[in-house]
């Protein structure tokens, strides 16, 4: 069985660099991680690329050839790689082990993640490839100052949550560039009345029953909640990682090793 994270979110919340610093960390710890890339745009990596989409299909030559913009030319990229599942993507995966951990770094274009079926199709790929898939949704934490925004968030990653069903981790990344974190440490538990009142504070009183509904949807279902990640600190990555770990059961089967103690017999 194989494990895998799908790292995915709005354009510009990090997602590279927590794939870099997450390599960095298995690097220092000394635990094997390969990082794919799936983004056709992309141009530079901090990481060794295991795996990269750009060898399939890259954004410049569909935007050249086909004459489309950058986010048509994006779209046209993914569902390429969508029809060439069994074969591309099926033989570079058969380079790796049974227990390998793979982390795809995607594109940060919301579309692929809220309704078009693109990688919910990659993902019953791996499924059927036996890999334990956990996507993980990582948003700005410095878009968390304030409630619309918060609410914001919250939806876009409970469209994902819906779109993939898959265990879902949701990460607020650049933690270190918050000057205030109390303004985020409310709303990593938040109560469904001061949600409430803040977004009518906010919103014209027109909206008082759908703010009602979208406080109520967030408190009673819990089903929305943020992992902050500061990756100046080893122990906030270890733990982000320890949680997603736990999310795919990795390192649950692993055999136990027991050494003879015993000295052998002359």
């Amino acid at each position: 069985m194989g494990y895998a994270q799908l790292v995915i979110g709005p354009a510009g919340s990090g997602k590279s660099t927590y794939c870099s610093s997450l390599y960095q960390h298995c690097e220092t710890i000394r635990r094997t991680m390969h990082i794919v890339n799936l983004d056709p745009a992309a141009e530079h990596f901090d990481y060794p690329v295991a795996m990269d989409i750009r060898e399939l299909i890259s954004l410049d030559d569909v935007m050249e050839e086909l004459g489309l913009g950058p986010n048509g030319g994006l779209i046209y990229c993914m569902e390429h790689l969508e029809e060439n599942l069994d074969d591309w993507l099926a033989e570079e995966l058969d380079n790796y082990l049974d227990d390998d951990y793979l982390v795809f770094d995607c594109p940060g274009q919301i579309e692929l993640f809220s309704h078009v079926p693109v990688l919910r199709n990659f993902v019953d790929h791996l499924k059927r490839k036996n890999f334990n898939v956990c996507a993980v949704y990582l948003l700005d934490s410095q878009f968390m100052t304030d409630v619309t925004k918060y609410i914001s968030g919250c939806m876009a990653s409970l469209s994902a949550m819906i779109q993939l069903e898959l265990p879902h981790v949701n990460i607020l990344s650049k933690m270190d560039l918050v000057t205030n974190k109390k303004d985020i440490e409310n709303y990593l538990n938040p109560e469904a009345t001061t949600l409430l009142s803040e977004l009518n504070q906010n919103m014209a009183p027109k909206f008082a029953k759908l703010n009602k509904a979208l406080a109520g949807l967030v408190d009673e279902f819990s089903m929305v909640n943020f992992v902050p990640l500061d990756l100046r600190k080893e122990s906030s990555i270890q733990y982000v990682l320890s949680y997603i770990d736990n999310c795919i059961q990795y390192g649950e089967d692993a055999d136990v090793k027991i050494r003879d103690f015993n000295p052998e017999d002359d």
